[in-house]
């Protein structure tokens, strides 16, 4: 099958071979989809190295059969200027999707939602609201929607004062006493309004709670990444002496 200019992103990219890229690239109409890029890294070549770099469009012509498909031509748009921060969260949204979705499953509400983000990341304001937002949009898409605005069974709507439980099977489950999730949190997110601080915090480990229940056993490179960097920043520096 051969696709002519499909709008996507680069994902991820790793050598094959002496001169090509294996790459795994988001496309709307297609989902997911793995492409050799053959030659790109020799010294002639017709598509360019820099076409494939992530966080940037580019329109994808490619022959798709079975798995994989063959790289024809790359045309690339204006690159997402992420730095820092904005950068490290650019990578683990890659993370997240190259790990969550299948092959040629399409998800045009994903891709949407991912150039949003890619968008929202180079404002690099509000970066950590913005993750939860793709998490919950990414899980959504793939048929995963956390329950976040009703009681399972009872339907009887969150309360923003109310303290939750969240039991993956189900969804938020009232414990007054031993809930670690407010409502408001699950509010927050539900209605796409911006959470105080603290229910933010709480976000984060909720979504990444939900997330694991999709990844088998083996967590994100980025999690762990995040944890050691935070570890390292946390340790008392000695004085010189």
């Amino acid at each position: 099958m051969q696709i002519w200019q499909q709008p996507g992103y680069v994902l991820h990219a790793r050598p094959w071979r002496e001169t090509s890229l294996l790459l795994e690239c988001l496309t709307p109409e297609l989902g997911r989809v793995g492409l050799i890029a053959r030659g790109v890294r020799g010294r002639k070549t017709r598509i360019q190295r820099a076409t494939l770099e992530a966080f940037q469009p580019v329109n994808l012509s490619f022959h798709l059969r079975g798995e994989m498909g063959t790289l024809r031509d790359a045309e690339a748009g204006p690159r997402h200027a992420l730095t820092g921060t904005g950068l490290l969260s650019g990578l683990y949204l890659n993370e997240l999707v190259v790990r969550l979705t299948v092959r040629q499953d399409a998800h045009a509400p994903l891709f949407a939602a991912y150039a949003d983000t890619l968008a929202r990341l180079a404002t690099h304001t509000g970066i950590a609201w913005t993750l939860r937002r793709f998490e919950r949009d990414l899980l959504q898409a793939l048929g995963y929607a956390p329950v976040l605005d009703a009681e399972p069974g009872s339907g009887q709507p969150i309360q923003p004062l109310q303290r939750y439980d969240y039991e993956p099977e189900l969804g938020p489950v009232v414990r007054p006493q031993t809930g670690w999730i407010p409502g408001s949190a699950l509010l927050a997110l539900a209605t796409d309004s911006e959470p105080r601080a603290e229910d933010l915090r709480v976000l984060k480990r909720l979504m990444r709670r939900l997330i694991a229940e999709h990844l088998g056993n083996r967590d994100l490179a980025s999690w762990r990444f995040f944890s050691h960097r935070r570890e390292v920043t946390r340790r008392p520096v000695k004085p010189v002496e």
